[in-house]
């Protein structure tokens, strides 16, 4: 039990470390578009042919600005209540940044490059491994109680939103590959996985409570 209680940590520097790695990440979204408006100068563009000519780019911008600030709001309430880190814990956290680094690159792909299958599973792939990290932190958390001060509710809760969300990220890889002329709809999809996910959440708790 003492050499358990040595290898673990305090998180205040792990969370910080992670919000720095996420702010980088969200910044490092808008550099082809600053690239592509130099480049647009030096072709003398008007705004409005800058936005027709690069508007899969702003897409795929905004879309991958608001998934990484829905994944470090979803992951700010995961740790709320964790007081302690441990080793496993601290590298599934480190594969969860390596997604979120990882993320601007199959964004300016989608962006700046014809649209092709293999595109879209790199992309969407990406974000399911983004959830795939969280729910194996919530998983470790069940099975280590004394990390976090968090109600074994919420753990659940946890793992049925991330699982939720895994399936909403499949369904939109699906319609992406079959309908590639509506990618971008499918892969809008994904700003609906925090609402279907809160509501899949609600009612499993409300099952539960009506159990008990």
């Amino acid at each position: 039990m003492a050499d358990d209680e040595t290898r673990r940590f305090r998180p205040e520097r792990f969370k910080a470390f992670v919000d720095a790695v996420v702010a980088i990440a969200m910044t490092l979204l808008i550099l082809p578009l600053m690239e592509a408006v130099g480049e647009a100068a030096k072709g003398e563009l008007t705004t409005s042919e800058f936005l027709g000519e690069h508007s899969g780019q702003l897409l795929s911008f905004a879309l991958s600005f608001v998934l990484i600030a829905t994944f470090w709001i979803g992951h700010h309430n995961q740790y709320r209540d964790v007081e302690w880190m441990t080793g496993p814990l601290l590298w599934i956290n480190i594969a969860w940044m390596l997604t979120i680094v990882w993320l601007p690159v199959p964004t300016a792909m989608i962006g700046q490059m014809s649209t092709d299958a293999l595109q879209t599973v790199v992309y969407i792939g990406t974000l399911i491994l983004t959830q795939v990290t969280t729910l194996g932190a919530w998983l470790y958390l069940g099975r280590n109680p004394g990390l976090t001060t968090a109600p074994p509710a919420t753990i659940r809760a946890g793992v049925i939103g991330d699982l939720s969300a895994i399936i909403l990220f499949g369904l939109a890889l699906a319609i992406a590959l079959l309908l590639p002329d509506h990618s971008y709809a499918g892969m809008f999809l994904l700003l609906a996985t925090g609402a279907v996910t809160r509501v899949i959440t609600r009612v499993a708790g409300r099952r539960r409570a009506g159990r008990g």
